[in-house]
C-alpha cells in the first residue's frame, strides 16, 4: 500500500525544491511535478515528490482523520 501525505510548504529552495512540514517534521521535497506551489500551500507528498496542490480545508480534514486513526491505535 502506498500513502501520500498532506504537507504545508514552509520554504522554497533553489530549483524545484522546497521544505514542507509533515506534522512537525520538516522534509525537503521536489516540486518538479506541480506548477504554482508557494509557501503556505498544502501539497500531497509521496516518496519525496509533491504530486498535487491540496485545498487547505481538504488538508485539514485529511490530517484530522490521520490523527483520529493514530489515537485509535494501541500504544506501542
Amino acid at each position: 500500500m502506498c500513502l501520500a501525505i498532506p504537507a504545508r510548504i514552509t520554504q522554497k529552495l533553489d530549483g524545484d525544491m522546497a521544505v514542507v512540514d509533515l506534522g512537525g517534521v520538516r522534509k525537503e521535497v521536489s516540486l518538479a511535478l506541480i506548477d504554482g506551489a508557494d509557501v503556505g500551500d498544502y501539497v500531497i507528498v509521496h516518496v519525496g515528490y509533491a504530486l498535487s496542490k491540496l485545498d487547505p480545508e481538504e488538508a485539514a480534514r485529511t490530517l484530522a482523520l490521520f490523527a483520529e486513526i493514530s489515537e485509535a491505535l494501541p500504544p506501542q
